[in-house]
């Protein structure tokens, strides 16, 4: 019988998984023989020097890229052999994802975007959707903002309108590229709170990509990349051993 991800509680995973850029001589290579899995109901952090692969693998594992080679799997789904179409149906009911570039509509409020994931998909969020969405925004602070457009909102708000909209759903699996970057520390703890109730309230599986030690260490499991490869995988540390290993990971980068 063959065994699945869902049997061994899996969201996503990767084997044998390599992303390269260019031809011959130029040919840069992203990622190396990764072979991961990320596991149901899990905050997962994924560290790694400045050019580690670490945004790469994440969105190869959202189906935002394909691979170069080897195979990726969100839940028992084998992507790299889904149309365009199927994917798209995909990464919408069962994957959010929070940019670092935002990717805010610019023709749309706050509420607009918010609502944007349900737009796509033909449907008005129910009652326990709408408590959570509200819930969101409460915690967001983005309550006096909800008419207003990108445009009229910092760079923080804007990471909040995207943090609201990847969770907006309550998607099976959330990819979030440094999600407090561009957030105060007050508000960074929040968001860090929310990714972790997501986990623990909801059972969704959270993906983070960051630099900084202390959001990592609100992690259950922490991957490091160098050079394109997995290097280490450790479960909860806190802020200061993830900052000495990423320190001593540094001279090898």
């Amino acid at each position: 019988m063959e065994i699945t991800t869902t049997d061994i509680g899996l969201a996503a995973r990767t084997h044998g998984l390599s992303k390269h850029y260019g031809e011959g001589s130029t040919q840069v290579h992203a990622l190396r023989d990764v072979t991961l899995g990320l596991r149901r109901g899990e905050f997962t952090a994924i560290m790694g020097p400045s050019g580690s692969g670490k945004s790469t693998l994440m969105h190869i594992l959202a189906g935002l890229d394909a691979p170069s080679g080897g195979n990726v799997w969100l839940g028992d789904a084998e992507i790299g052999g889904l149309g365009d179409s199927a994917l798209t149906v995909l990464r919408r009911r069962r994957v959010g994802f929070v940019f670092q570039s935002f990717n805010l509509v610019p023709t749309l409020d706050v509420r607009g975007n918010i609502l944007l994931p349900f737009e796509l998909d033909g449907r008005a969020p129910d009652s326990r959707e709408t408590a959570w969405i509200e819930q969101l925004v409460e915690v967001l602070g983005l309550g006096p903002r909800m008419a207003h457009r990108p445009h009229e909102l910092s760079g923080g708000q804007q990471q909040r309108v995207a943090i609201a909209r990847a969770l907006a759903t309550r998607p099976e699996l959330v990819f979030a590229d440094e999600p407090t970057g561009n957030l105060d520390s007050r508000t960074g703890r929040e968001v860090l709170s929310l990714l972790r109730s997501a986990c623990t309230e909801y059972g969704q599986s959270i993906a983070m990509v960051t630099h900084d030690p202390v959001a990592a260490a609100h992690a259950d499991r922490i991957l490091f990349l160098a050079d394109g490869r997995l290097v280490d995988d450790r479960p909860a540390m806190t802020a200061s051993a993830v900052a000495e290993l990423m320190l001593a990971m540094e001279p090898a980068a």
